[in-house]
């Protein structure tokens, strides 16, 4: 038997239960948890916003990112072995990942980085991988190139300011100033303080926006943007159509995982890029730390670790 968080109804606070251990089928393997990372994603599937998407079955094992080791490997899984340390991410209509084992296809695993603890890994999954989409499939970042990132001390901008800096772009961020002197050190060439400072006043031929706040940060936007210019949004999809009248092109990105782009999520870490983190609990705390995230609370990543 294995310890899970689950919940049996939309809204329903999870709760701690017992549910046998899974076994991995052929192409699969069984992952021994060491940490399940807390996204949006999943306090939005839990108030029921997401049904039309991701459809869920009750009793329901929340979550989708997580690190861990290798404890058995099913039929037809040759590139893998237990005791191999590894990230994936799961399907959110399936979830998992807030359990002491989860199972997961070995064409998702991806080799966790070295240079943090395997629990923490878990907190690069879906922001890393929504930061490599905006930067290097729905754009091209280049080198010298002038990037904006709204929202910088969040975990997706910080994640995204730290991979345009490697990539050579000059960055500026809005963030609190309270969160100044983080995303400062992450590389950043100019914080603006949005509480105190308005960044259209501040900037202007920006060649990318990336704007994970959204509300009137996204119209303000288009006037800092060079003509030609690209905003990508992530909280709701951006109006297209005031964007090409200013000249520009706006997108949305939801995040769509896959090993490789993990792949280089992983490689970044392992050169330098880091992931911040708010706390790291254990599953009963489940219902505090779903709060947490749904209220907006979290500075970082929070992480469940199944075992002390």
């Amino acid at each position: 038997m294995m310890k899970t968080l689950e919940y049996t109804d939309y809204g329903q606070v999870p709760a701690v239960a017992e549910r046998p251990v899974p076994q991995a089928a052929t192409s699969e393997v069984l992952v021994k948890v060491a940490g399940a990372a807390v996204n949006p994603l999943d306090t939005k599937i839990h108030a029921g916003y997401m049904t039309d998407f991701f459809p869920v079955a009750f009793p329901y094992v929340p979550g989708t990112d997580i690190s861990g080791t290798i404890e058995t490997v099913g039929d037809g899984v040759s590139d893998w072995k237990t005791g191999d340390e590894v990230i994936a991410r799961l399907d959110p209509s399936k979830g998992g990942a807030f359990a002491e084992f989860a199972v997961v296809a070995a064409d998702q695993l991806v080799r966790a980085p070295t240079s943090m603890p395997l629990a923490e890994s878990a907190g690069l999954v879906t922001i890393g991988g929504t930061a490599w989409q905006i930067l290097f499939e729905e754009f091209a970042v280049a080198p010298g190139q002038r990037v904006l990132v709204h929202g910088a001390a969040g975990p997706v901008g910080a994640f995204a300011t730290q991979l345009a800096v490697q990539a050579g772009a000059d960055v500026f961020v809005t963030a609190s100033g309270a969160d100044a002197d983080y995303v400062r050190g992450l590389g950043a060439t100019k914080v603006i303080d949005y509480q105190n400072q308005r960044f259209e006043d501040e900037l202007s031929d920006i060649d990318l926006v990336i704007d994970t706040v959204g509300g009137d940060v996204e119209e303000r936007s288009l006037k800092v943007l060079k003509q030609g210019g690209t905003l990508i949004a992530t909280p709701m999809p951006p109006d297209e159509e005031r964007a090409r009248q200013a000249g520009v092109e706006a997108k949305f990105v939801f995040h769509m995982s896959d090993a490789t782009k993990l792949g280089h999520v992983a490689e970044r870490a392992d050169h330098g890029v880091k992931v911040r983190l708010d706390r790291m609990v254990g599953l009963e705390n489940g219902a505090e730390a779903f709060a947490r995230q749904a209220a907006g609370e979290a500075k970082g990543k929070i992480i469940f670790k199944p075992r002390d």
